[in-house]
């Protein structure tokens, strides 16, 4: 194989990423959280790439934002200690479930949660 560069250099991770993406494409979310209260400031933004059309999937990600609302809400008890690990992992998976469950596809979902 040949990748930029260099041959037989990339590995069976990176490989395998690169295909998933390019069967069912990805799926970024963004959300702000509060490290206090453990509340989502304002509207988690998303963000897909071969996966769905943005504009014409207007339906499925607003369901899509009040499920990661939810998720967040659940996951997050406000302490000092914040499993943040957790969060990220448990909204990758339920995400995941919710899309699947609508679209029968499995984008790479990426969260990230950037706290305040």
């Amino acid at each position: 194989m040949v990748d930029g560069l260099g041959v037989g250099d990339v590995s069976e991770v990176v490989l395998r990423d690169r295909k998933l993406m390019s069967a069912d494409g990805m799926f970024v979310i963004i959300a702000v959280v509060d490290s206090q209260t453990g509340k989502i400031k304002g509207e988690p933004d998303i963000i897909s790439r071969g996966f769905i059309y943005m504009k014409e999937s207007k339906e499925l990600l607003g369901q899509t934002r009040k499920k990661i609302k939810e998720i967040i809400t659940k996951t997050i008890i406000p302490s000092n200690d914040l499993n943040w690990v957790y969060t990220r992992n448990n909204l990758r998976d339920k995400i995941g479930q919710f899309l699947y469950s609508k679209t029968k596809r499995r984008p790479m979902i990426l969260p990230v949660i950037v706290e305040i």
